[in-house]
């Protein structure tokens, strides 16, 4: 479920390269990681994942984010904005009630949830936004949520604007939500 928010879309470039950096930035740390997001975008819903790798890939998370760090230190304040809006959009079009009952969490723990759900990459997040069965409990990513804007701010003193006229904030989608 895609929004139509008036404000500044992400390119088709942008979005394509929001991907492929998160892709670059798991592919740097080897083959287990890899693996464990495979797993994910596989998994049975349905399953009982206890063990699996839904709470094995938590501990990668911090090197992933990092690393993701590392391959966008040369970026313009402009391509961190144009990142940023890429990643709000996302946040923004998975703010949806079918997700948040698998998700669970309040407004905070939702949105950490989705940062999850983008920062395991493309093939994962497509799967939850189609099927919000394959998201998980009690997942998060807080420091995907504003990524892009912390590094903007941290290398140039201003947070971005991104001219989307849109919230990454949890409940901040009206599209997503029942009345």
């Amino acid at each position: 479920m895609t929004t139509d928010a008036p404000g500044t879309l992400p390119t088709p470039a942008d979005e394509a390269r929001l991907w492929a950096l998160i892709d670059a930035a798991w592919a740097g740390l080897g083959a287990e990681p890899l693996a464990l997001r495979q797993a994910l975008v596989e998994r049975d819903p349905a399953g009982d994942d206890d063990d699996g790798p839904s709470y094995t890939i938590d501990a990668w998370l911090d090197a992933f984010l990092d690393h993701l760090g590392q391959l966008t230190v040369e970026l313009t304040g402009q391509e961190l904005t144009d990142l940023d809006r890429v990643v709000e959009r996302k946040l923004h079009d998975i703010d949806r009630e079918d997700i948040h009952e698998v998700t669970d969490g309040s407004d905070d723990g939702f949105l950490y949830a989705r940062g999850f759900i983008v920062a395991l990459g493309r093939s994962y997040y497509e799967a939850v936004r189609t099927d919000p069965a394959m998201a998980l409990l009690d997942a998060d990513c807080e420091g995907m949520c504003y990524f892009f804007a912390h590094l903007h701010n941290d290398r140039f003193g201003s947070w971005p604007e991104t001219g989307s006229g849109i919230s990454r904030e949890s409940f901040g989608n009206p599209a997503g939500w029942s009345a």
